[in-house]
């Protein structure tokens, strides 16, 4: 069992009633708990969302607060400081004065750092420091408005060849403030990607989704992401820079495995984190599978970390990989199936 589960487990008696766990580990937890205690589960990650359907856990996938009344909530630290700021104000917005709110997470994770954003909500008590972890103890003694959803997306501005795009992305969403630099080497090369049915994997906040509607009012973008903040923010970018609708879809994906078929091109600048091997994962899937989800003649475009074995994965899946561009520490890699000469 996830070692912050142990220690929300060692204070078990501080929990009542029905309680909402957020961000929870994808441990046996659910199973844990007592008549004592109904646990609902909130997550924005679709993986997770599968893992605890499939306990029969209740649970909530989505960037907005679940509905329902809950005596107690569970966080579990989030990486991101603003997602935390997000995820305390609709818990206090949506539980009543008094209520108890637990807060567990890693020491390594930024759990004291955390802690601190308690403060404007009521006193916190440490409970238990213990696994390397730390449990605290809110107790709301204050009442706030909720928010709109949109009001929580930081705004910016990219240009482009096209014109401007208005960017919007929520708390959590990778490059929130403003336009990464693999993204900025990879725009260039977007308007050389076959116009069509088009899936942007891990779009993120929507920029290079943005784009590509902009590019070609024919296109047809997915939008594909495991996380519903960065869903959520693709929706917002395309809605603020008043781009057809019809040209998108949103889709939450576990992975490329969830993309549609007979795709003109898959572009991407697939998320992952230097260091947690795990996080590779549905990257090198993309690189080894995504071949099985372009019509013939399709195309397969990504940017990546120039120390990265893509190119070698790439080449092992189409026969051969082109490096676009090599600038900044980012590679733009290009791959096409075999055109079928019966194909019209």
């Amino acid at each position: 069992m996830d070692a912050k589960s142990e220690v929300l487990l060692r204070q078990y008696d501080y929990l009542s009633g029905r309680v909402l766990l957020i961000n929870a580990p994808t441990d046996q937890l659910f199973a844990e708990f007592g008549e004592s205690v109904q646990p609902f589960f909130w997550t924005w990650n679709f993986n997770d969302y599968h893992y605890f359907q499939n306990q029969t856990a209740p649970v909530h996938f989505g960037a907005d607060f679940p509905e329902g009344e809950f005596d107690q909530a569970v966080i579990f630290v989030p990486k991101s400081k603003e997602l935390l700021n997000y995820v305390l104000h609709n818990v206090a917005a949506h539980l009543q004065t008094g209520s108890s709110v637990f807060l567990v997470g890693e020491k390594k994770g930024g759990v004291e750092r955390a802690a601190k954003q308690l403060q404007p909500y009521g006193k916190a008590l440490k409970l238990d420091s213990a696994r390397h972890c730390q449990l605290w103890q809110l107790t709301l003694d204050c009442s706030v408005e909720k928010k709109a959803l949109a009001d929580w997306a930081q705004r910016y501005t990219v240009a482009t060849p096209k014109g401007d795009l208005q960017i919007c992305a929520l708390p959590g969403v990778f490059s929130q403030n403003r336009l990464d630099i693999g993204t900025a080497v990879f725009l260039p090369y977007l308007s050389q990607v076959p116009s069509g049915k088009i899936a942007d994997f891990g779009c993120g906040a929507g920029i290079i989704s943005a784009y590509l509607a902009k590019l070609n009012p024919d296109n047809r973008i997915f939008a594909l992401d495991v996380d519903a903040f960065a869903l959520a923010s693709t929706q917002m970018t395309f809605e603020h820079n008043q781009l057809n609708p019809q040209q998108l879809e949103i889709k939450a994906v576990s992975g490329i495995e969830d993309a549609p078929l007979f795709l003109h091109a898959i572009v991407s600048n697939p998320p992952f984190h230097q260091g947690i091997q795990t996080d590779y994962d549905a990257s090198e899937k993309l690189c080894k599978t995504a071949r099985r989800h372009l019509k013939s003649g399709g195309e397969l475009w990504i940017v990546a970390n120039r120390f990265l074995n893509y190119p070698l994965l790439i080449e092992q899946s189409f026969g051969q990989c082109t490096v676009k561009a090599d600038q900044q520490g980012f590679k733009v890699l290009f791959a096409s199936t075999q055109k079928n000469v019966k194909e019209v």
